[in-house]
């Protein structure tokens, strides 16, 4: 508010701001550094007790990124890119932690940020055209621009199982994990889940463990990761010519993985031999590119079952009990649900103190206090691992009590599922932005490549309104309902909305299920662009 104060000659509360921002992750900090740069006055509100946002909290044996680290990281300063040296080539939640604390001080972001204050509120004020923040400490603050930087993965899920509370041992949730070691040696441990943190986590926990007991309800799909000391070589490589790099990058579907690339043809139009061949290559390689062996993978059923079932026989190539195996093999479409990255997960299962429970055929019932029943049989456990997942890309925002134009309620607004304009903007809530909302590409790309150009489209688009002496945008309610029929129309090309994800909100019991995400980073950025070079159709300045 200071920076507008000054720009229209008007005198503003010094207990304003121009920008409050919610979430001190990776896309907060950028949020942060970049209303610096526009002369803007901004301030971070943090619920926990530092910055890193999922990086903060995610703190489960094995968490790390399952985007190679010289992708997963800042671009928009070049003496940052350089300095920064990643020894991994997927980085360990530790060091991607360090490298945001690395990055706050080295762009004294902190003292900008409250933490430990939970925003629990944002009410619109009409007549002032500003926004009215209050955190859970009963602190208010008054800001034109409210950006909304809480991450897609931010609100953990816990399943109300009976009797939970009435469990004796300790119980853990990976999305909110101590930050004091766990030591799991001797003990007998429960993990509920099956899902990316599980994959990462069992086998690390089964070295420990005396017994662990995996309760699976849907296999996942995972791929190896191959990870390792990066190269000096191939990091030089990227470094001289970082720009470039990001670039091909920015041009792939999902932002990541040019240098592997993508297979522009159909699975079904070469020979069994080589399509075996080029989906080996890409297993031994490892990552997420797997997916890019063939173009029509998340197209085409057919297609996607030829891919399906090479790992499918993976697994069971790996798995030595020829029972476990079939319960591992997942019979979903192969990148309906996020493809895990994994380290030694299928193989774990050959450890004689590793035990793996199918739910669909011996349910949990309820937790005793001294572990839990399923199928009728009580099972004892020192610890339990819920790896239950989250409430994704809306539960955070529909906790926070957030008002906008007549008082309009968003959990009102977003009762049928969320509705926005460009994942960016929701109409009837004026100078209100998220980052990577539902409606955007977000979880399906490289996320710090989705966060930055939000980022970068919020500032130029303020920059906008300042320089014209505007005081609010806002989405048009045509353009939101057009753009949530082009996010539906887009998403049934696809083979996305073919099984329960969390990207339709199926893990969330009532919540409705609409697909969330937008598939395709390059078009969704150059819509973006002739949105704003046709005077940002679609929203109205006042």
């Amino acid at each position: 508010m200071a920076a507008y104060a000054r720009l229209m000659g008007e005198i503003q509360d010094d207990d304003g701001v121009d920008i409050a921002i919610v979430g001190a992750g990776f896309a907060g900090l950028h949020m942060l550094h970049r209303a610096r740069g526009l002369g803007l006055t901004a301030r971070v509100f943090e619920a926990g007790s530092d910055i890193g946002g999922t990086w903060f909290w995610n703190r489960y044996p094995g968490a790390r990124c399952d985007i190679e680290s010289v992708e997963y990281s800042y671009s928009f300063d070049h003496d940052l890119e350089q300095e920064w040296e990643w020894t991994e080539r997927y980085a360990t939640q530790p060091e991607i932690l360090r490298y945001l604390n690395h990055v706050a001080d080295r762009f004294d972001l902190r003292r900008s940020i409250t933490f430990n204050k939970r925003v629990t509120a944002a009410h619109f004020d009409h007549d002032t055209a500003t926004w009215r923040v209050q955190t859970d400490a009963d602190e208010r603050v008054e800001a034109r621009f409210v950006v909304m930087a809480t991450g897609c993965l931010s609100s953990t899920n816990t399943p109300s199982f009976v009797g939970i509370a009435e469990f004796g041992g300790q119980l853990l949730h990976t999305g909110q994990w101590p930050h004091e070691t766990v030591d799991f040696t001797g003990k007998r441990v429960a993990v509920i889940g099956t899902g990316s943190s599980a994959i990462q986590s069992i086998p690390i926990i089964a070295e420990q463990a005396a017994q662990l007991t995996v309760f699976q309800r849907t296999p996942n799909y995972a791929v190896p990761a191959h990870n390792g000391p990066l190269d000096p070589a191939a990091v030089a490589d990227v470094k001289a010519d970082y720009e470039t790099f990001r670039d091909e990058n920015r041009r792939m579907i999902g932002a990541f993985g040019a240098r592997v690339g993508r297979n522009e043809i159909s699975a079904q139009a070469v020979s069994d031999d080589d399509r075996l061949i080029e989906l080996e290559r890409r297993w031994e390689h490892g990552g997420l590119s797997f997916l890019g062996g063939f173009n029509d993978v998340l197209l085409n059923q057919d297609s996607n079952e030829l891919v399906a079932g090479f790992v499918r026989d993976k697994v069971r190539s790996i798995v030595d009990n020829p029972l476990v195996a079939e319960k591992l093999v997942p019979r979903t479409t192969l990148g309906c649900k996020r493809l895990c990255v994994d380290t030694g997960y299928y193989a774990t299962f050959n450890r004689d103190n590793v035990a793996l429970v199918d739910i669909n055929d011996e349910p949990i019932e309820r937790f005793t206090s001294t572990g839990l029943i399923a199928g009728g049989v009580a099972r004892q456990f020192d610890v339990i691992v819920l790896a239950t997942g989250f409430d994704a890309m809306t539960g955070t925002l529909m906790k926070i009590d957030i008002r906008g134009r007549d008082g309009l309620a968003l959990q009102a607004k977003w009762e049928a599922g969320p509705r926005t304009y460009l994942g960016l903007q929701i109409s009837g809530f004026p100078n209100l932005f998220l980052i990577t909302g539902p409606g955007s590409p977000s979880v399906l790309t490289n996320m710090v490549v989705s966060i930055e150009h939000h980022v970068n489209w919020i500032g130029d688009c303020i920059a906008h309104v300042n320089e014209h002496g505007l005081h609010a945008i806002e989405a048009t309610v045509e353009a939101e309902d057009q753009w949530v029929d082009h996010v539906n129309l887009v998403a049934s090309f696809t083979l996305f909305p073919t099984c329960n994800s969390w990207y339709l909100g199926a893990n969330i019991p009532g919540k409705q299920r609409v697909f969330m995400p937008l598939p395709g980073f390059p078009g969704y950025v150059d819509q973006c662009d002739q949105i704003v070079a046709d005077d940002y159709r679609g929203f109205v300045f006042t």
